[in-house]
């Protein structure tokens, strides 16, 4: 190998600008309704009304090759946000008539809902390839104009038309109640769909001034969807349950969310607010809110060596067959206590369910609440078992849990928690960057994430993140340069139920033949041979190679509006994973190509217009012959997002 380089490089993926999508786009030189919407002028805001324009809750799509494969695996994420949080699903376009085919245009935009065209357009463009960006631009795709559009926005926020750059006024019009209406749903400062304080300013002053001021810097977030966006998807789509939830549980109610204890059991889990020995306080609320914050709890304090005590959840219908599990844990109790995570599956040779391990907790710290991920691997109707036991030699506690969460996701590879975070943000000073432990991917790719927590030096109001390859114990089996990797770095919201979660995020990915500045070293090659050799706080050393990410993270004001620190903690939720598979070109249905239903819908549309004027042509007839006869038709007054359903999002 040959003598290393500097592991200090580092590449902003953002080229230190924090631009918001339509800052993208006007750099694109793009003029387009609102920002970011593919309409014309002459098709006025009516040709949408209608329940032919929303998608089915299955909807098809296309991945253009065009596409950056960062921008792929961001794409494929938000979809598993989706049927995370909502009924809407999607599935490669199979020779549907209409799909919506994302490509690698100038910019980030998308026609609202479903124009019924064929081959709907959507642009996923050059730093368009975050999660709240996607999000956004699908949400139009649904259905969905911008939140500060609504009928009553003149009452949560005022614009500012002196601020506005001349000729971009009309991208603050506001929608009447026949176009426009907020499904029964309250304004909302938090919504993704919300323009930001600077959007299309001429100069330095803000152009949308919150009438609270407490949301002047929450408005314009690229995060995830809020709960009110989520709350009026599901509204629109008439959606009762989502794809791949499974079950949320924070213990503040007596039933305990339908979960019940083992029969096999000689002792109990106890709901509980505090036991002496520890946890003072559940996680939920960590001891905030009178009269509640409860959790569960297994005393090992008394008994006897082996006492057991297990706590099952309501039966579960799995989907997919692959499940993840999430929950705290606090072990106050004697060394050789031990939680296991077991599933008791139902089937015709098993009616009352029989019982398989899936991981036995031991060992990790204690004294204090820490969050575990376990990977399930369930394809028939089940109960999730947390089985207490009780060690051998002496105990003053025993085992708690809280804040359970279960999903048809993936588990993240690894947790980084970084404790007394108040601290560090008040003695950090900008320009100083503290390093993760390395991690290992599942192939073996030895990594690390690099966090500037008050910033760099010229941007020290928003956190920076990198992600490093590291020198580890396989290095010599794997393949370089790092081929196609994508790395999750993932701020996690620790909202208690993973539904109402806002993580902040960012993905990128290595490319194999991208080169160093100078073009002498492949980037992602070897850290032995273009990294430097480090030693960490913990003694240990390493060759560290350089950082790839954004110097604009998240905003400090945006760290301090959601759960990012509990506890005084935050916690990091990191992924490493093969997405090379991207690569390849995805499959069009037999005889088709992504263009050919663009005539096919036409041909549809013609079709349907030839009936509708021999049914017109019948009607007139019949209205001539019967004339005392009235023919009414109402009008129709709802609106691609203006629908009032009855039915709520259970």
């Amino acid at each position: 190998l040959s003598a290393p380089s500097s592991g200090s490089t580092e590449i902003d993926v953002d080229d230190g600008k924090d631009l918001d999508i339509f800052d993208i786009n006007e750099e694109a030189g793009l003029d387009l309704v609102e920002g970011d919407l593919m309409i014309s002028e002459a098709e006025g805001w009516n040709t949408i009304i209608g329940d032919q324009y929303r998608w089915p809750n299955t909807v098809p799509y296309y991945l253009e090759d065009s596409l950056e494969i960062n921008a792929k695996g961001v794409i494929l994420q938000a979809f598993e946000q989706y049927r995370l949080k909502t009924c809407i699903d999607f599935k490669p376009w199979s020779g549907e008539t209409n799909y919506i085919s994302v490509f690698k245009g100038s910019g980030c935009y998308s026609s609202v809902g479903n124009r019924q065209v064929g081959k709907q357009a959507l642009s996923i463009g050059t730093n368009c390839d975050r999660l709240g960006t996607v999000e956004h631009e699908f949400l139009h795709a649904l259905g969905f104009w911008h939140e500060q559009s609504r009928a009553d926005r003149d009452d949560y926020v005022k614009i500012v038309w002196d601020n506005i750059t001349p000729g971009k006024e009309h991208n603050f019009n506001m929608y009447d109640d026949t176009l426009s209406s907020s499904l029964g749903v309250s304004y909302d400062y938090g919504s993704v769909m919300h323009y930001s304080k600077t959007a299309f300013r001429d100069g330095s002053d803000s152009t949308i001034v919150t009438k609270i001021p407490e949301f002047s810097d929450v408005i314009g977030q690229r995060m995830e969807f809020s709960e009110n966006d989520l709350l009026k998807l599901n509204r629109l789509y008439n959606c009762t349950r989502s794809s791949t939830f499974l079950d949320s549980c924070s213990f503040e109610q007596p039933d305990i969310c339908g979960m019940i204890q083992g029969e096999e059991a000689n002792s109990a889990w106890q709901r509980v607010r505090s036991v002496p020995a520890g946890p003072n306080t559940d996680y939920t609320n960590m001891g905030k809110c009178e009269g509640s914050g409860y959790f569960m709890h297994f005393s090992t304090a008394t008994g006897n060596h082996g006492d057991k005590a297990y706590l099952e959840s309501r039966i579960l219908y799995p989907r997919r067959g692959s499940q993840c599990l999430q929950f705290y844990l606090y072990h106050s109790g004697g060394a050789t206590d031990l939680l296991s995570v077991w599933v008791r599956e139902y089937d015709q040779q098993n009616p009352k369910g029989i019982l398989r391990l899936i991981k036995k907790i031991s060992d990790g710290p204690k004294d204090s609440w820490e969050l575990y991920h376990v990977t399930l691997d369930v394809s028939k109707k089940f109960r999730l078992v947390f089985e207490g036991v009780k060690g051998t030699g002496g105990s003053t506690g025993g085992l708690s849990l809280d804040d359970i969460n279960m999903s048809e996701t993936q588990c993240p590879h690894h947790t980084w928690r970084i404790r007394n975070f108040s601290n560090l943000l008040a003695t950090t000073a900008p320009g100083t960057k503290i390093y993760s432990p390395p991690f290992l991917s599942p192939d073996g790719y030895s990594f690390q994430v690099g966090l500037y927590v008050n910033g760099k030096s010229s941007s020290p109001d928003s956190m920076a993140i990198y992600v490093h390859l590291t020198s580890g114990p396989r290095d010599d089996e794997l393949k370089w340069p790092c081929p196609w990797r994508q790395a999750t770095m993932a701020l996690m919201d620790q909202n208690p139920h993973i539904q109402k979660r806002m993580n902040n995020q960012r993905m990128v990915t290595t490319d194999p033949g991208k080169t160093t500045s100078d073009g002498t070293e492949y980037y992602w090659d070897d850290p032995r041979k273009v990294g430097s050799w480090v030693t960490d706080s913990d003694g240990n050393s390493y060759y560290r190679g350089p950082g790839y990410g954004t110097s604009s993270f998240l905003t400090h004001s945006r760290l301090k509006s959601r759960d990012f620190i509990k506890g005084d903690d935050i916690i990091f939720l990191l992924t490493l994973e093969d997405v090379s598979s991207l690569l390849e070109t995805q499959p069009v249905p037999s005889s088709l190509s992504p263009g050919d239903t663009m005539a096919t819908s036409m041909a549809t549309v013609a079709v349907y217009v030839c009936v509708g004027a021999v049914l017109f042509l019948v009607l007139a007839v019949g209205v001539a012959y019967y004339g005392r006869k009235r023919f009414r038709r109402g009008d129709r007054e709802d609106s691609l997002t203006e629908l009032e359903v009855t039915a709520e999002c259970k």
